[in-house]
């Protein structure tokens, strides 16, 4: 069985949760993804089975698009709603700039990098506030939505926005480079030319996958750039 899933990740979950639970489901064989999700956000997550995971670098190479749903004039702590949340009523304007090209980038702390051998983010939990190297990364397109202002005197309005992107790109960053604007949302819709409306939910642990929806090695990869029609 060699191939990749495209697994509708839910909230709340890790990739790591949904590559046991595809693992478990199938009976044991050799499975990693292309691209960790944060377990707040949501969407397409390639899960690699068999030989497929020799191709992880190619997949993760791969362009990324997102659709996030923002909290403007506050800000959190992570970037997400799970940080300390400061409203300071600052809301950037309508629609904000939106960069776009090569743009030099620092991961947030709460992130999954890896510092001296370490996860950003367990330090950070320890109270730590470890140095984040900064990166060069490419946004392809950056556009905003809708705005949304609030019902109720005293919140603050909403944006959504789409983001297409390169591997490598933290969206939390994007958003909250912005000025005063957090996460609420994230949503990733698309891996290059795999799409979140052709994946499934992610099995129960456990439970048995009799046909699960494998795209066949030499089928997904031939749907990559640049690669010769089979």
């Amino acid at each position: 069985m060699d191939g990749v899933l495209l697994i509708d990740k839910p909230r709340g979950m890790t990739s790591h949760d949904v590559v046991a639970a595809v693992r478990s489901s199938l009976h044991g064989p050799r499975t990693g993804h292309a691209g960790t999700l944060d377990p707040f956000a949501t969407g397409l997550l390639l899960v690699l089975v068999g030989r497929a995971t020799k191709a992880q670098p190619k997949l993760m190479a791969l362009r990324k698009r997102y659709e996030v749903v923002a909290r403007l004039g506050a800000r959190s702590t992570t970037g997400d709603p799970e940080g300390e949340i400061t409203h300071t009523g600052r809301v950037p304007p309508d629609p904000p700039p939106l960069p776009t090209g090569e743009i030099r980038q620092r991961p947030p702390i709460h992130s999954a990098v890896k510092i001296e051998g370490e996860r950003a983010y367990r330090r950070a939990r320890r109270g730590e506030t470890p140095q984040m190297p900064e990166r060069v990364v490419t946004v392809y397109g950056f556009r905003q939505l809708w705005r949304e202002q609030p019902a109720a005197a005293g919140q603050t309005p909403t944006a959504a926005f789409e983001i297409e992107c390169a591997a490598g790109t933290y969206v939390r960053s994007l958003i909250a480079e912005l000025g005063d604007a957090y996460c609420l949302e994230l949503r990733r819709t698309a891996i290059g030319p795999f799409d979140v409306c052709d994946a499934v939910a992610p099995p129960p642990r456990g439970a048995g996958w009799s046909d699960p929806p494998l795209i066949e090695l030499g089928a997904a990869l031939a749907l990559l750039p640049g690669q010769p029609p089979h």
